[in-house]
């Protein structure tokens, strides 16, 4: 198996980049498209537990579009293949510090398949989940 073919991996990056772009400023049409359309998908967040594509549109139409700004940091987008890749990030969102200390640092895991639909190279988050981690205090 070929692992980070320079080409595929670029064309995820790219994708994982547009992705990001379409979280922090809430373009649900963008996040619909980028996430696989069928009943299998999966999405863990921080609070809720999202089976189906239904489930997650649901979630991504109700949620607030305030406070998504954040920072990515030791993302590492592996590809095997040339349909089948992980995204791995973690990031901080300003309200993660208080009084100049980092409280928590958020984590992101995606699994990305090439599909048959349309748009973005075909490329489909498959499975999704976020957690939070609580720094201890110094």
């Amino acid at each position: 198996m070929d692992i980070n073919l320079s080409d595929v991996q670029a064309e995820l990056c790219g994708v994982f980049d547009a992705y990001e772009a379409a979280l922090v400023s809430n373009d649900v049409a963008t996040l619909d498209a980028l996430f696989w359309a069928s009943e299998h998908t999966v999405r863990y967040g921080t609070g809720e537990n999202l089976i189906g594509i239904e489930a997650i549109r649901a979630f991504r139409n109700a949620r607030s579009s305030q406070g998504l700004a954040r920072v990515l940091s030791h993302t590492v987008i592996t590809t095997f293949g040339r349909d089948f890749g992980t995204a791995m990030t973690e990031f901080v969102r300003p309200s993660y510090r208080q009084d100049g200390r980092l409280l928590r640092v958020g984590r992101q895991s995606q699994t990305w398949v090439r599909t048959a639909e349309p748009g973005h190279g075909g490329w489909r988050v498959v499975a999704a989940h976020v957690s939070l981690l609580d720094l201890p205090a110094d």
